[in-house]
């Protein structure tokens, strides 16, 4: 399966979201998702939410890469990772009704299909992956697992079972 993968460094500055979104956008675009689609603005959206996590609560540089799996009518599975420097494992909170802060992993759980982290150097990976054409793909018989070696993830969870 051919897997296209782009990658963006991100400066350790709340004002790199945005240009980060902007970046994602056009990348989806690249990909033949269109900016209009649902699934963009999921995307964009979980993307906006990593991003910030990293930003915010590492203080420091970040990496976003999307990995994009499939061709042609037989379209796989978007995986969103980003990579800080914080060896801080990413912990779900539960925002009261009227917190501000707080959603951010709690929207990466309701909206990917799954999501994780690992251990990378002396910081870690966050990442999320989105399913696209799943029908299509299984009446295909394509392996969804088959993905470039700087987009695996030896433990692959739903977001069900995911370090929690």
């Amino acid at each position: 399966m051919q897997v296209l993968q782009v990658q963006l460094e991100v400066r350790p500055d709340p004002a790199e979201v945005g240009r980060a979104r902007r970046w994602a956008r056009s990348r989806l675009a690249g990909s033949g998702i269109g900016a209009d689609e649902p699934l963009a603005e999921t995307l964009i959206l979980l993307i906006s939410e990593l991003v910030t996590n990293a930003v915010v609560h590492t203080g420091s540089a970040a990496r976003l890469r999307m990995c994009f799996s499939g061709t042609g009518a037989v379209v796989g599975t978007v995986r969103v990772e980003v990579v800080d420097a914080s060896a801080r494992p990413p912990r779900q909170r539960h925002a009261d009704g009227e917190d501000t802060n707080g959603r951010g992993l709690e929207l990466v759980d309701g909206l990917a299909d799954r999501w994780g982290w690992q251990r990378e150097g002396a910081g870690k990976r966050i990442w999320c992956e989105v399913d696209r054409g799943q029908p299509l793909l299984m009446a295909a018989g394509t392996d969804l697992g088959a993905y470039d070696p700087a987009c695996a993830v030896n433990d692959r969870h739903d977001k069900s079972v995911v370090n929690r």
